[in-house]
C-alpha cells in the first residue's frame, strides 16, 4: 500500500516566499546589461564584451538611448538595426507603440518596449515585445525618411510544385514500372500540390 503523500501548508508557503524573495531580488534589466565602456565589463558579472562589439558598444546606441531623448519616448517612430541593414536588403525594422522604461536606470536607457516587426518586407499584425534592446547595433529613422525606407514591392515567390524522388525511392519506383511493363519515358516527380 502506498502512503499517502502529507499536505504540508507551512512548508508549501516557505517555498512561495523564497520565490518571491528570490524574484524580488533578482537583478533589474539595468544592472545586467550594465557596461562599463572603459574596461568593457558588465559590472555585475564582471564578464568582459566580445572583442568584435567594442566598436559598435562605443559608437552606437542601445534603443532606449534613441528613445529616450524623444518626446513620448518616440510612441510612433520607426528603429531599425544595423545588423539587419547590413544582412538583408528588404526593410526590416520596427514600429514602437508602446514604451515601459526603467526610470530607477542611470540614464533612463532600460526599459521595455513594444511594437510591430517588419522583417524583410513582411509586417506582423500583431504587437510584441521588441527583443534585444540593450544591443548597441540601434538606429533611428528619421521621419522625412520614413516614407522611403518603408517603400517595398515584394518580389513574387517562385512555388516549386514538382519535386524529385529520393533516389532509392526513384529506383523502387523505376523498377515497379519496369516489372508492369510501362514504357520510361518521363523522370519521375513528387507533385506537391497532391500531397
Amino acid at each position: 500500500m502506498a502512503r499517502k503523500k502529507l499536505h504540508r501548508p507551512i512548508a508549501a508557503m516557505a517555498k512561495k516566499i523564497r520565490e518571491y524573495r528570490a524574484l524580488k531580488n533578482r537583478p533589474r534589466d539595468s544592472q545586467r546589461f550594465a557596461l562599463d565602456y572603459e574596461t568593457m565589463r558588465r559590472p555585475l558579472t564582471q564578464k568582459r564584451l566580445p572583442v568584435r562589439a567594442w566598436e559598435d558598444a562605443r559608437s552606437e546606441n542601445r534603443l532606449f538611448a534613441l528613445l529616450g531623448r524623444l518626446p513620448r519616448f518616440g510612441v510612433g517612430r520607426t528603429v531599425t538595426r544595423k545588423s539587419w541593414l547590413w544582412a538583408h536588403d528588404e526593410p526590416c525594422y520596427w514600429v514602437v507603440t508602446k514604451v515601459k522604461a526603467d526610470y530607477t536606470a542611470e540614464n533612463m536607457d532600460h526599459g521595455r518596449a513594444w511594437g510591430y516587426l517588419t522583417f524583410r518586407g513582411k509586417t506582423e499584425e500583431e504587437v510584441r515585445e521588441i527583443d534585444k534592446v540593450m544591443y548597441h547595433d540601434w538606429r533611428m529613422v528619421p521621419k522625412h525618411e520614413e516614407e522611403a525606407f518603408k517603400k517595398f514591392t515584394p518580389v513574387p515567390e517562385e512555388t516549386i510544385r514538382y519535386l524529385p524522388y529520393p533516389p532509392l525511392l526513384r529506383a523502387m519506383i523505376l523498377a515497379q514500372w519496369q516489372k508492369e511493363g510501362k514504357p520510361i519515358t518521363e523522370e519521375p516527380m513528387i507533385d506537391l500540390e497532391k500531397v
